[in-house]
This record gives structure tokens, C-alpha cells and sequence, in this order.
């Protein structure tokens, strides 16, 4: 396969929370799916949370995860503000997303539980069964439809991984995971 994974992240303004409810999270997700669909940049997995988003990327080419990740925030703020009667209240991001290339398996494996697992890191469930915004639940239990948003072909996922996943983080620390 050609191309590089990406582990991109991208945090609110001032830690602010930016989903705030369940129709701020499928609002948002239904950007993504937009997004995914508009450009050359293929989803393994993501995780939403209240004040920042994880997504592990898959892309030919750098400047279209530049776009989509561009076309992805943008589209976002500008929409909330006109929901919510806020335009011109400024930004919502804190800045530009962070990107990392991923360079080899084992980094690729860790990420793919560092990213399904935040919610579970963050004390918000304790089984990630219970979790809707990410790509766990959606992969496992989602309709068709929702599982089209994901390339499920770009990576195995190991027969253990539902309980592997609600295990404690043992790959690499936590520390080791590019996130600042």
C-alpha cells in the first residue's frame, strides 16, 4: 500500500467544550462523513470527545489531508456559528490540527487502541460498547450505512481486539503517543 497513515488531533479553544450533547457529536460526524467522501483521505479510526477530536488517516498525498482537514474545521466553525447564531464570535479550534506520520505497525496497532480508548482514559465509560462517537461503536455496532464511513480494509484488526480494547492501555505509554 502506498501513502502514510496520519494520527491527526485537533483541540477547542481554551479546553472549551465543543460537544456539549449527542446532536453536537452527530452533527459533527455528519461533516466527517462529507468530508471523507469529498476527498482522497480514507478513515481507519477516530475518536470524538467533548473538547477534541483523534482521527487515524490514511492518504496518498499530504496536501489532500491538509484539505481535508482545512475543509473539515472550517465547515464546522461556520456551520455551528450559523446554528447557533454565533457568526463572527470567532474560532472554535484552539489553531491548526496536529498531524504525526505513523512509521511502522507496532506504532500503527498502539495508535489504533490510543484512539478507541479515550473515552475509556477520560473516565466517560468504562466499556467503550457504551461510547457512540468513535469508530469502536460504529464498527461494531453501527448500521451498514454508519460503517461506510470507515476503511475497514486498511488494517486487521487481532481476533482478541473487543477485549483487548477494554483492557487497560499497554502498548507503548501514553506518553510516548504524539498528542501535545
Amino acid at each position: 500500500m502506498t501513502g502514510y497513515f496520519y494520527h491527526i488531533l485537533n483541540r477547542a479553544n481554551a479546553k472549551q467544550k465543543i460537544f456539549k450533547s449527542p446532536k453536537d457529536y452527530q452533527f459533527f460526524e455528519s461533516i466527517l462523513k462529507e468530508v471523507v467522501e469529498k476527498f482522497q483521505v480514507r478513515l481507519l479510526t477516530y475518536c470524538i470527545m467533548p473538547n477534541h477530536f483523534h482521527f487515524l488517516i490514511h492518504s496518498d498525498n499530504d496536501e489532500e489531508v491538509q484539505k481535508f482537514m482545512q475543509w473539515l474545521t472550517v465547515t464546522h466553525t461556520q456551520r455551528v456559528h450559523t446554528k447557533n447564531n454565533t457568526v463572527g464570535y470567532g474560532h472554535i479550534y484552539q489553531g491548526r490540527y496536529k498531524s504525526f506520520i505513523v512509521e511502522d505497525d507496532l506504532y500503527l496497532h498502539t495508535l489504533v487502541k490510543y484512539v478507541e480508548q479515550n473515552p475509556i482514559r477520560a473516565g466517560l465509560v468504562s466499556n467503550l460498547k457504551d461510547w457512540k462517537w468513535g469508530s469502536y461503536f460504529r464498527r461494531n455496532h453501527g448500521t451498514k450505512e454508519d460503517k461506510k464511513l470507515l476503511s475497514a480494509e486498511l488494517y486487521s484488526f487481532p481476533n482478541d481486539y473487543n477485549t483487548e480494547i477494554n483492557a487497560k492501555f499497554d502498548g507503548k505509554t501514553i506518553e510516548d503517543i504524539h498528542v501535545c
